[in-house]
């Protein structure tokens, strides 16, 4: 009879990070993006460290944040985030980032280690953009809302009664311009110019909203302040095209789209990612559209957070995994090109953008939308701005930058 070893039975031991390593490591993460923060050229003080801008309840904040967003991804979804897709988060920043020389310091700030880099880079970005995925369209969360603004639709359905409606009421008037291109759109609030490729493709996506009911064609995210974005119908409009043309074929087709549009009629409810909402034409004369947007507000991903954090633990297990660390492109940022990223926010016209050395942040826009995002190129993440205590929505707000 064979007789075995119990070490040779023993699993080895599951590798795991305690808090105090994670928040080492994050402070690691925050210096590499500390060093290239700009320091404007208008301040004579010195850049000060990173220890004087960010404190230690900021540190801690963040690695909280991100484990409690894993196990409410576990405990809420019942999609706990796999080792197989950390190595996919870390391969696919990798492969995509504009900044492969700070992503490769940030590399090299946690030791050059497959596993650190999975736990402390890779899973931040992903939890984040699964768990904003996963909460936007959830009717567990939503449903009543929904109904609610359904009931609403139901009970006043004329374009008369939009202001009885318990949604917030805006207006916005869409004007062609072949000079939209170089004139700046700050000075009208509720007006945005668009160039013809800009028009045509939001008249498109303008006569999808009515002519098929309940469908999400409008993607024109009016959730913050109510109006309508005509970026985001250009965009989703120029993806499903492929690109726009001057063919007979195509102005045909934009010219039928605009005949289509009715005057007057609400349309049925539509949905995106932070709220439901109904739009009606008011008026159409040649090349000016003025549409009147009704929206009811999704209760916001950090407002439901904040309920319910304290349901949720933070000990996260981490899960095991023979992670390999992949070489990074040095393709970086090619000028003139596009390329899609995911979680972006709702494209918009007249936002505040600043550019911090290390991220881009754009906030609000002509539409008065109260959101925004955070792009990480060296990462190629978005992250959402907080709506808490954000500024009342502007038209043409501007930006500036604080220490981060």
């Amino acid at each position: 009879m064979a007789f075995f070893r119990s070490e040779a039975l023993a699993q080895p031991p599951q590798r795991t990070l305690t808090f105090e390593e994670r928040l080492s490591y994050q402070r690691a993460i925050e210096g590499v993006y500390w060093r290239h923060r700009i320091w404007p050229k208008e301040n004579s003080n010195p850049k000060p460290s990173l220890d004087v801008v960010m404190s230690q309840a900021q540190l801690e904040k963040k690695v909280k944040d991100y484990r409690r967003n894993s196990q409410v991804l576990e405990d809420y979804w019942q999609r706990p985030i796999t080792a197989e897709q950390l190595q996919a988060e870390i391969d696919r920043m990798a492969r995509n980032s504009k900044q492969p020389e700070v992503l490769q310091e940030l590399f090299e700030a946690l030791g050059n280690d497959p596993f650190v880099i999975a736990e402390c880079l890779a899973r931040p970005a992903l939890a984040e953009r699964l768990i904003t995925n996963w909460y936007a369209y959830d009717q567990r969360i939503h449903g009543e809302l929904k109904q609610r603004a359904e009931a609403e639709l139901q009970a006043h359905p004329s374009i008369e009664q939009t202001k009885q409606l318990g949604g917030k009421y805006t207006e916005i008037e869409f004007v062609k311009s072949d000079d939209a291109r170089n004139e700046s759109n700050h000075n009208a609030e509720h007006s945005v110019k668009l160039d013809s490729r800009g028009w045509n493709e939001t008249v498109q996506k303008l006569a999808a909203t009515f002519t098929k009911p309940g469908s999400n064609q409008l993607n024109a995210q009016p959730c913050s302040h109510g109006a309508v974005s005509p970026c985001s119908t250009a965009q989703n409009a120029s993806a499903q095209r492929g690109g726009y043309s001057n063919s007979p074929q195509i102005k045909n087709a934009d010219l039928q789209a605009y005949q289509t549009i009715p005057v007057g009629k609400l349309s049925s409810l539509q949905e995106d990612e932070r709220c439901y909402h109904a739009t009606a034409v008011l008026s159409k004369e040649g090349d000016r559209l003025k549409l009147a947007t009704v929206s009811w507000l999704k209760e916001s991903l950090e407002s439901w957070m904040t309920k319910t954090q304290s349901q949720v633990s933070v000990a996260m297990p981490a899960p095991g995994g023979n992670y390999t660390l992949p070489k990074i492109s040095e393709g970086g940022c090619i000028e003139d090109t596009w390329t899609a990223t995911n979680g972006a926010p709702s494209a918009r016209a007249g936002q505040a953008t600043v550019w911090t050395g290390t991220e881009m942040i754009i906030w609000g826009g002509s539409s008065g939308d109260t959101t925004g995002g955070r792009y990480n190129p060296s990462t190629d993440t978005w992250t959402p701005t907080s709506t808490t205590n954000a500024p009342e929505a502007r038209g043409g707000p501007t930006g500036g930058m604080d220490r981060l």
